[in-house]
């Protein structure tokens, strides 16, 4: 009986100690600050996202969430420096759905999504809202496809740059609703909205924030929104879905990811941070200020969205034989 004892009691002290640098090293993460990168430049409509929700992310983890702004090559310079560091949870990326877009446009990226890149949740969706030139006089998204059937490839349409989202989802809607116009692209969002008020183009797809201001001001007709449902900060606005194109979801959306082979339980303690971050209030009100709608998911679901992303802007991009300026 004694013999037995010692060795239950010799067996509790070998789990006891081997599980205890597990769980040591587990609650040890993060130990310092966190960077996340983002390929795009500080000041715009992601960026503020992105530093909203780094600072909610490093409240809830005890350590600074720095936000780091590595711009150029569509996000792709970003990727490329996160899918090369180190595995260990310290180097993320705040990606954007360019990096959906990508591989269609760049027949050679020095990084691969899949490959090289592991999927920690998504977390926002800037919707995209159809908007329209004063001097169409046209107040409705009905009118204007009808408008636009009758009139095949009259009309020109804006864009931020070749390959941008707002050029590919006017493709996209344009597909959905067998219709056609003259593409116009522009270096970025301002000044392809400046154009389109002064009624050098005829329409744009853009994004929430980037348009809704202009809507407000009576600048400029929107008639649409991307979403499924209707956008709070545009409960007036009937979606696409609804109106033309039944099933069209269009947005600029955003994740973070880390380089693969990054620890399940450094994922998972990420993307539960990222919940609950979601969930604050003031975060939300940030948000909404820059008409993003907070979106959150599994790794697992995230990597499968992006994945079905991919294939689908790389039809689109195929299709009409899409090229980088």
């Amino acid at each position: 009986m004694k013999s037995f004892q010692l060795i239950i009691l010799f067996s509790l002290n070998l789990i006891l100690h081997g599980l205890s640098p597990l769980a040591q090293s587990q609650e040890a993460y993060p130990s310092k600050p966190i960077r996340l990168v983002l390929g795009f430049a500080a000041g715009g409509g992601t960026d503020v996202i992105t530093r909203a929700l780094a600072q909610k992310m490093g409240e809830i983890l005890g350590q600074q969430v720095i936000v780091d702004n590595k711009v150029g090559a569509n996000g792709n310079i970003a990727g490329e420096f996160v899918a090369t560091a180190p595995a260990d949870g310290y180097t993320l990326l705040y990606n954007t759905s360019s990096i959906a877009i990508s591989p269609g446009l760049y027949p050679k990226l020095n990084f691969d999504i899949s490959k090289d890149l592991t999927p920690v949740s998504i977390t926002a969706n800037l919707p995209i809202v159809l908007v329209l030139a004063k001097k169409l006089n046209i107040k409705n998204s009905q009118d204007f496809v009808a408008y636009l059937k009758a009139n095949p490839g009259k009309l020109n349409y804006a864009s931020a740059g070749n390959g941008n989202i707002t050029h590919l989802s006017a493709l996209l809607f344009m597909q959905a609703t067998g219709t056609s116009a003259t593409h116009v692209p522009y270096r970025s969002e301002a000044p392809a909205i400046t154009d389109l008020v002064s009624g050098q183009v005829d329409f744009y797809l853009g994004t929430a924030p980037g348009v809704i201001p202009f809507i407000k001001d009576d600048r400029i007709n929107g008639v649409a929104v991307s979403t499924l449902k209707r956008m709070e900060s545009m409960p007036q606005l009937p979606t696409m879905s609804e109106t033309v194109a039944k099933g069209l979801e269009l947005g600029a959306w955003s994740g973070i990811m880390a380089p693969i082979g990054t620890k399940p339980e450094i994922i998972n303690k990420l993307n539960v941070v990222i919940v609950q971050a979601l969930k604050d209030k003031t975060l939300l009100e940030k948000f909404a200020l820059q008409g993003a709608e907070a979106r959150h998911s599994s790794p697992t679901q995230y990597g499968s969205f992006i994945q079905s992303e991919i294939t689908r802007w790389g039809q689109i991009i195929r299709l009409n034989s899409v090229k980088m300026d």
